[in-house]
């Protein structure tokens, strides 16, 4: 070189210390963010326990599972091609019109005093939206799948947002209860810190879900654990579990690890079928000849999608499926709270209404929060109608 200036092939430059730290950062950012996440997954309390000991040697003497994890009745597709899986994130992230309602959502305010005075030989529910409910039956009162934290995510900071209600549900206005009852440990349905407000009731869910339970401070005895086609008796109502087409998992490794599924609830003169999660399946024909028929089946009608149509039905399929279990009245769950998929957040319920009138299923659709005894069909009203 000349001399008259520095080289910068031969030594140390600024260009090249400021090359090196640029990428260091890009490479310790990500790689700090990814280690993060996973001890979070390790630690974090609202991911859940994870089943051993005896529980642990139950599940593995199941039918229902291979080496330990859990499998749908009929062939499941839980694969997505990474494109598309990118593609999906892009459009949660970016919104889209109508997904959420613009107005706070008129519900109505729990009655105590009206639900303790439903008599013993109803059929009555409460619905708060989404998969949450009150159901009573035979004179007892069960908690169904009570998600009522402002988010269900796996994060208390970010993740699925509840739609503004007027009126939002809360854990102290509903004892007294005699029984919990959970479909699966997804965020959506299994919510961390109302079980905490619950640690003094009993539990009955699905084989392995116990172990979150525990860890969130249920004690092992208050915890009834089924498997698929087992059931279990709750003063004057028969309880039994049965398969629903979906999956379970609350961390990044533990997918199929706990059991999911659907519940009959047989009381003395009165039945009904919570249908929990679940694709369109066999199954549901299947509970209709066992079972059937029901006065009233709550069948999940919200975040679907094409590309995972195994494991969440399309609203059509829903009224099917009303059919299928030889179900009186249907009532569409599993919406009206969050967006967990890219539809407009009115489309399940209006498209079920559709098909539910072309196939001439009676369809009930009361408004969040309302008590129904009957089930009354009068009670059912469009009041999405008048909200934006």
């Amino acid at each position: 070189m000349n001399g008259e200036g520095p080289d910068l092939w031969c030594g140390p430059s600024p260009f090249m210390g400021t090359l090196k730290k640029m990428l260091l950062i890009i490479v310790a950012v990500p790689l700090a963010l990814g280690l993060a996440l996973v001890l979070y997954f390790m630690t974090a309390d609202r991911i859940g326990g994870t089943p051993a000991g005896n529980r642990l040697v139950r599940i593995q003497a199941s039918p229902n599972q291979t080496d330990g994890r859990f499998r749908n009745v009929v062939p499941t597709s839980m694969d997505m091609p990474f494109g598309k899986m990118l593609g999906v994130l892009w459009e949660f992230m970016k919104g889209g019109e109508g997904r959420e309602p613009v107005d706070t959502i008129p519900t109505v305010a729990f009655d105590a005093t009206a639900w303790a005075a439903v008599p013993d030989t109803s059929l009555a529910v409460c619905w708060f939206g989404h998969s949450s409910l009150l159901i009573k039956l035979d004179g007892l009162t069960f908690l169904v799948d009570p998600v009522f934290s402002e988010r269900a995510s796996t994060f208390s900071f970010a993740g699925p947002k509840r739609f503004n209600f007027t009126e939002h549900m809360r854990v102290d206005q509903l004892r007294p209860i005699d029984a919990v009852l959970l479909s699966h440990d997804h965020y959506d349905h299994l919510d961390h810190e109302v079980v905490q407000q619950l640690k003094d009731k009993r539990f009955i869910v699905p084989l392995g879900v116990g172990a979150h339970l525990e860890r969130w401070g249920v004690p092992a005895a208050a915890i009834t654990e089924k498997d698929w086609w087992e059931d279990v008796q709750v003063g004057p109502v028969r309880l039994t579990l049965t398969p629903s087409r979906h999956f379970s998992g609350r961390g990044m490794t533990n997918r199929f690890s706990t059991l999911w599924g659907a519940w009959v609830m047989q009381g003395q003169m009165k039945r009904l079928f919570f249908g929990a999660d679940s694709g369109y399946s066999p199954t549901f024909k299947e509970v209709g000849e066992r079972f059937g028929p029901f006065d009233l089946a709550l069948l999940e009608c919200g975040a679907y999608n094409a590309l995972w149509a195994d494991i969440h039905m399309m609203p059509e399929e829903t009224v099917q499926a009303a059919r299928d279990v030889k179900a009186r009245v249907l009532m569409p769950i599993h919406w009206g709270k969050f967006s967990l998929a890219m539809h407009p957040w009115k489309e399940p319920v209006e498209r079920a209404s559709a098909k539910a009138k072309e196939l001439g299923v009676p369809l009930l659709t009361p408004r969040i929060g309302r008590i129904v005894n009957g089930p009354d069909l009068a009670l059912s009203e469009r009041w999405w109608d008048q909200v934006r």
